[in-house]
């Protein structure tokens, strides 16, 4: 019988920091990511991992000082070009704290370039806690192996969205009225998805959303779908028929 792999498998550990990186490049890290590396990894002096600013791609470091509550590393070389990831934004209605948290985090893996939450009459939470988000979606990237985060925006009202998006930039909007199926509609572009709140959107919104120009109203089958999922379930049928997915 072939052996059993180890799981999880080994690999370098992968760090988020916002200092532009480059080939000796020397990173000071305090606080959190100091301690996470050597009091939580256990790792020393001479150690490597990898480094992302967001910008530069992906970087070998290796472990020059290790302090208690201090660390510094010396970039070595690029391990990866900075990655492309399709022009996809996700414009979600927020949900409960935990439910918007495992939405970030699995958009970002999933690979949307933008988050916006946008508020409507029957978005249940209309206050979010913008550097949460933020510090969610760092935490995806540097499990998943993205080089780039996603923006994500301040939350904006569903009227503002609609008043302020570009023409260009196809919106698709998951209706529970019905629409294209979602194999059919996506296609390869810049794109705007709209997903809505739980209970849905209200009549006069809908109304709203398809009277916009290059709306395309999509269908997300015939199950009922939490908006967390319909959300996310949007971002992966996008990725699949039109985005990176295809390979």
């Amino acid at each position: 019988m072939p052996a059993t792999p180890a799981w999880p498998p080994k690999s370098l550990p992968r760090l988020y920091v916002r200092q532009p990186l480059g080939q000796g490049a020397r990173v000071e890290l305090d606080g959190g990511q100091a301690n996470y590396l050597g009091n939580v990894l256990r790792m020393k002096e001479g150690a490597e991992l990898l480094l992302f600013d967001g910008r530069s791609g992906e970087w070998l470091a290796r472990i020059a000082e290790a302090g208690k509550k201090r660390m510094a590393l010396v970039v070595e070389r690029r391990t990866r070009e900075p990655e492309t990831i399709p022009d996809v934004w996700l414009a979600f209605a927020p949900v409960k704290r935990s439910q918007t948290d495992w939405l970030i985090e699995k958009a970002t893996e999933l690979g949307a370039a933008r988050l916006i939450p946008v508020t409507t009459r029957r978005t249940v939470i209309e206050r979010v806690k913008l550097e949460r988000l933020q510090a969610i979606a760092i935490e995806a990237a540097e499990q998943c192996g993205r080089t780039r985060l996603p923006e994500i925006d301040e939350p904006v009202p569903l009227a503002r969205l609609l008043e302020k998006r570009d023409p260009a930039r196809a919106l698709y909007f998951a209706d529970e009225a019905g629409g294209e199926p979602a194999a059919d509609a996506f296609k390869p572009g810049p794109a705007l998805i709209l997903t809505g709140p739980e209970g849905g959107f209200t009549d006069e919104e809908r109304a709203a959303v398809r009277g916009v120009s290059n709306a395309v109203p999509v269908s997300l089958g015939p199950r009922i779908l939490r908006a967390e999922t319909a959300a996310l379930a949007a971002l992966a049928a996008y990725m699949a028929v039109a985005g990176d997915w295809r390979g």
